[in-house]
């Protein structure tokens, strides 16, 4: 039955298509240092992951005071310019309902910091969905490492074999993977091909039903 299956959700690129913002901000915040970052750098090194683990890659060796710091700035940059409202993955509120009607365990995994899922959730008004939040002070290390969903498994009180994942990035795909997870592949980030590692491929949330996932 349904309620053998736990759903997690990531959040950037899923709940809402936030990257197109994150990249702008991001822009703006190295413009400012005078880096230069490309969309490999962005699409190999940011997405997916925590600001502890790619703000290093641009800034090299810095305190954990300063990296803090520059992670604030341009979390703050973000949330400044992106509303949510107007950025919600299409059929998303839809697919909830129809996961809460069946009583299905659901859970957010991000590696966004708490922040920012505070004030995206917030202001979708979706928080009273999910029966927990993993954001990045939760994991030690970020996708790829399989730690968020193995944790949100947990926390579901599922086996990771029961959950099936939602990812956009390459990085959470092999993280949901990793961790023994279905994982359903959302085009807001990368081509089908590129997900082509995932059980199943998905534009965005309209005309998924339950019984698509319960066929994984």
């Amino acid at each position: 039955m349904p309620e053998t299956i736990g759903v997690i959700f990531d959040m950037d690129g899923v709940i809402v298509h936030s990257n197109p913002t994150h990249k702008k901000a991001i822009q703006i915040f190295c413009d400012k240092f005078d880096i230069e970052v490309s969309d490999s750098f962005l699409e190999k090194k940011v997405y997916g992951r925590t600001n502890k683990e790619w703000i290093p890659e641009l800034f090299g060796e810095i305190t954990s005071e300063r990296q803090t710091t520059l992670a604030n700035e341009k979390e703050q940059l973000f949330r400044n310019m992106f509303n949510p409202e107007d950025f919600v993955v299409d059929g998303l509120h839809a697919f909830l309902d129809a996961l809460r009607s069946e009583n299905i365990s659901m859970a957010v995994a991000t590696s966004a910091p708490v922040e920012n899922a505070d004030y995206i959730l917030s202001r979708l008004s979706i928080r009273d969905y999910f029966n927990t939040v993993l954001d990045s002070s939760h994991i030690t290390t970020g996708k790829p490492d399989p730690e968020v969903y193995v944790k949100a498994a947990k926390a579901l009180g599922k086996k990771p074999e029961s959950c099936i994942v939602f990812e956009d990035s390459l990085a959470g795909v092999e993280a949901g993977l990793k961790a023994g997870c279905k994982v359903i592949g959302i085009t807001t980030t990368h081509s089908p091909e590129e997900l082509e590692n995932c059980h199943l491929v998905v534009q965005n949330f309209e005309n998924l039903s339950l019984e698509d996932l319960l066929r994984l």
